[in-house]
């Protein structure tokens, strides 16, 4: 891999480095994942790593940026394509899940982010990235009770915390069992339970 990157423009050597951290986030604790590790990964020496990131902090923010950025980019064109409020919130949930799937590394990188008790960049990264996605399901939850294809006594703020939390717990799940692709098989069904709670009586 090295003679390829060599190749490469900086900017496309960085992301190549932000795709080798996701995937030994995929594969091992994202704690134990050393300057080192990344450079043995894509046969580069630590040096050659340093030319692009000063530390592994600099690394975490980088990857913490990239997901942010594409994670948020796949919801949105999620919500471009829907008609209603409703239809976008599930368009949304599957959006994510499969982007958890296509990138297992991901769930390992947040929740070690946030289990951390120092005040880093990368944690601030990601306590932005809930916030601005948190700014979204509120909207599409107040569209939806006005409209009236949601329950308009429904509480915005714990619908929006329960969609987020269904989706912190199928990752749970399917971490647990060691296959990211059960949140496939299982999205969709709890999905429904959840609109279910949340949609207006007919």
């Amino acid at each position: 891999m090295s003679k390829r990157l060599n190749h490469l423009p900086a900017e496309e050597r960085r992301a190549v480095i932000i795709q080798t951290v996701i995937e030994l986030a995929a594969e091992q604790n994202p704690n134990g994942i050393t300057t080192a590790a990344i450079a043995n990964r894509m046969g580069l020496t630590q040096g050659a790593l340093f030319r692009h990131f000063s530390n592994k902090a600099a690394v975490l923010e980088a990857v913490m940026e990239w997901v942010a950025e594409q994670l948020l980019a796949r919801l949105d064109n999620s919500i471009q394509e829907q008609l209603s409020p409703l239809a976008t919130l599930e368009a949304m949930f599957m959006a994510h899940a499969e982007f958890v799937v296509e990138h297992p590394g991901v769930p390992h990188l947040l929740f070690s982010e946030l289990q951390c008790a120092e005040k880093t960049a990368s944690k601030a990264i990601v306590q932005t990235l809930i916030h601005h996605y948190g700014k979204r399901l509120h909207r599409l939850i107040e569209e939806g009770k006005t409209n009236q294809e949601l329950d308009t006594d429904l509480d915005t703020e714990a619908a929006a915390v329960l969609f987020i939390g269904t989706l912190q717990g199928l990752v749970m799940q399917s971490l647990l069992v060691g296959d990211v692709g059960h949140i496939r098989h299982d999205a969709p069904r709890v999905f429904a339970i959840y609109r279910r709670g949340i949609r207006r009586a007919l």
